[in-house]
């Protein structure tokens, strides 16, 4: 599946280096590998162990709470969308940015729609799966499409009310 990242939405697909590693399969000594949350409590203390990055992939309904002590050992979270339509991953992953401070890669694969990046951005997603056409293009200019926004989120951005509200105090000054 093409992988895109925010830092180079130039619209071309970047190489992924994770290595998705199914539940049965032989945990390698080292590399940066991607397992599934069950396998992840399952092997939590050998990968671990083990020498290089790991990640998880969540399932929407999975628990984000449960890796909440282990988020700073995480170099990739992966929240999937079954389908366009369902928004529990966006849920997610301002649980994750916001709630728990997670800093590493925080990725969305599935039903991930050119239409939905500025959405994903301003929840903190910063690498993208999609075979959808444009997407590349589309991600490049995400970040400008909307000047101002209405809701505080974990891009950083000061939502209308703030802004409004310095306006005035400028003003009053």
């Amino acid at each position: 599946m093409p992988l895109y990242r925010e830092e180079a939405a130039t619209g071309h697909i970047v190489e992924d280096p994770w290595l998705r590693l199914a539940d049965d399969a032989a945990v390698p000594a080292d590399g940066m590998v991607l397992v599934s949350f069950a396998r992840w409590r399952g092997a939590r203390a050998v990968l671990l162990a083990r020498r290089g990055p790991v990640g998880v992939a969540l399932a929407n309904a999975d628990p984000v709470e449960a890796l909440a002590a282990d988020l700073p050992r995480l170099d990739l979270v992966a929240l999937h969308f079954p389908k366009f339509s369902d928004g529990r991953a966006y849920s997610q992953a301002r649980l994750l940015r916001g709630r728990y401070g997670y800093q590493g890669e925080l990725r969305a694969t599935g039903g991930v729609l050119q239409d939905q990046i500025p959405f994903m951005l301003r929840c903190g997603f910063d690498s993208f799966e999609s075979e959808q056409k444009g997407f590349g293009e589309a991600l490049a200019k995400a970040r400008t499409l909307f000047s101002v926004v209405y809701q505080p989120t974990e891009d950083g951005r000061a939502p209308a009310s703030l802004l409004r509200l310095k306006r005035r105090n400028a003003v009053v000054s």
